[in-house]
């Protein structure tokens, strides 16, 4: 047998489903078999399996014991010549395994290759190719060096930032989400170690291959599309501790000791810097809103003060320094410690507890106006006026800001959602059912005809105009239909249109789903609907 293809899943059941299409599209013409180990998933990703892919190999764990432990429960049975360690968030192209294999063949030297990735926007993946940790490369990186200098050879190591991600190259670690591995380089080097808590075990195995005499190989084309991405945030602290915790296995078992004290010291820093950064990320995102909301009111509260002094007195009269100074700031706090007591700050910001907010600090406000002494009572229309323009003014800016989606906002209807969707006639009706059973409020464009088809005269145009279609008709989601699209066209599609605002969907043959991710830090959004589904 030639190729084992792994997959270990865990309460993904409809990227499963994707990525188990394009898989069994990709091993046509290649003897090979495909194992999924599922980690106890409660989602019915067993049943999906069973249903609609027989052939499958299914290893169902009944708890779940991890990533590196339920790959080599695969890599134990696997038969084949070439092992692939493959994510259920990942999408192939039709050629993907075939030009892995050719690859392979023809460089003996070759322990594993990997492979380009995009995210669900189109955009490249920096973890598709990778150097191995060493102290100063994982402190670069952790510390957020990396990110600043990309393209650096020193700072962005790392990521390989300096190495041309269009050509082939010979890197140092590969992802595990895709690890394309001679068996015999398994056998040479051993299975995962299964002591790795969370993202080291792909950097361990990798270096255990080049350590038995292999090579390690990237590959630009053809690309795959990795919906997940690394999922947990990187401004995260978790994020770092996790990967600080693999980082000190991974040289306690290949570097010296001075070096491991060296590589502790560093990476404390780097979490120090990361948690710091993290942290000023977080106060700053809560007190946005407040400072914007504080800046606004005292800007009114001045200028309207300044405003009706001149009315009321003449031009050029200015109220006391104790008006502008301290009552006037005392009472834009108030108002502001009122919202945030209602939940007006909280995510998504509800209308309603920003205006029970704003109203109750302005009843505070005209109380304690009252039993002011008279001499800093200056006058109830400034009050009045600034009160009625802030219950207007601040939801105002709520609802402005929500328009772009800087904020979200409950009780505001979204915007109409525009959308193309590539196709055949048959399919866009079927793809638009879907859409239209999860999504009320929607605007589909058209379609953009993928052949040649006598129907196109009532298409938006042809799949090769498909960036001019995109900038013309500004649609803010394009569905793809891999019944119509060989997997290869939409990839080729989604990194055309990476520098594009648009959101990018697939919709699975013979299934009800369209799925697609607008985040590489999120799993991504799912429509289905029940239909009549076809077995695979």
């Amino acid at each position: 047998m030639d190729l084992s293809v792994i997959i270990v899943n865990y309460n993904v059941k409809y990227f499963l489903e994707q990525c188990l299409t394009s898989v069994f599209r990709a091993i046509k013409g290649i003897n090979s078999e495909v194992i999924v180990v599922d980690n106890n998933s409660a989602d019915g990703s067993n049943s999906m399996i069973i249903e609609k892919f027989r052939d499958v190999k299914l290893i169902r764990n009944r708890h779940n014991p991890g990533f590196s432990i339920a790959n080599n429960q695969g890599i134990k049975i696997a038969n084949g010549k070439y092992i692939l360690i493959l994510n259920p968030d990942t999408v192939v192209s039709e050629k993907t395994f075939s030009k892995c294999f050719e690859f392979m063949e023809e460089h003996p030297d070759a322990g594993a290759v990997g492979v380009k990735m995009i995210d669900g926007k189109g955009k490249y993946l920096p973890e598709s190719k990778r150097a191995l940790p060493t102290p100063a490369t994982a402190f670069y990186k952790m510390s957020g060096l990396s990110s600043l200098f990309p393209g650096s050879k020193r700072f962005n190591r790392y990521y390989l930032g300096h190495l041309d991600n269009d050509k082939i190259q010979k890197i140092e670690v590969l992802t595990g989400a895709f690890m394309f591995i001679r068996k015999e380089a398994i056998e040479a080097a051993g299975l995962f170690d299964e002591s790795f808590f969370m993202y080291g075990e792909d950097i361990d195995l990798s270096y255990r291959i080049l350590e038995s005499g292999f090579n390690i190989y990237y590959l630009p084309h053809p690309s795959i599309i990795h919906f997940k991405g690394e999922s947990t945030r990187k401004s995260e602290i978790n994020y770092v501790i996790n990967f600080y915790r693999s980082m000190i296995i991974f040289v306690k078992k290949h570097f010296s000791y001075r070096r491991i004290r060296f590589l502790i010291w560093l990476i404390n820093l780097a979490i120090f810097i990361r948690g710091s950064l993290s942290m000023a990320k977080r106060v700053t995102s809560k007190l946005a809103l407040p400072v914007v909301d504080s800046l606004i009111m005292l800007l009114v509260f001045n200028s309207f003060a300044n405003l009706w002094g001149n009315i009321k007195f003449g031009d050029g009269y200015q109220y006391p320094e104790v008006l502008t100074n301290i009552i006037i700031p005392v009472y834009t706090v108030l108002i502001i410690a009122t919202i945030g007591i209602w939940g007006g700050y909280k995510t998504p910001v509800r209308m309603r507890s920003l205006f029970l907010g704003t109203l109750t600090g302005i009843l505070l406000i005209m109380i304690s106006y009252a039993f002011l002494p008279v001499d800093l009572r200056f006058s109830r229309t400034i009050i009045v006026f600034v009160s009625l323009f802030t219950l207007v003014v601040i939801p105002g800016i709520r609802y402005i800001l929500s328009k772009p989606e800087i904020i979200k906002v409950s009780g505001i209807r979204s915007r109409v959602k525009k959308i193309v969707i590539a196709s055949s006639p048959e399919e866009y009706e079927q793809i638009l059912e879907i859409v239209r059973n999860n999504y009320s409020r929607i605007n589909v464009i058209g379609r953009i005809a993928v052949d040649n088809n006598s129907d196109n005269h009532s298409a938006l145009g042809e799949f090769e105009q498909l960036t001019e279609i995109i900038r013309i008709n500004t649609p803010d989601e394009i569905i793809f239909s891999s019944t119509d699209l060989n997997t290869a066209r939409i990839i080729i599609a989604m990194e055309k249109l990476s520098d594009f605002t648009i959101d990018k969907k697939i919709a699975i043959t013979g299934s009800d789903l369209v799925i697609g991710s607008n985040s590489k830090s999120r799993m991504g959004e799912i429509y289905t609907i029940n239909i009549p589904e076809k077995k695979i």
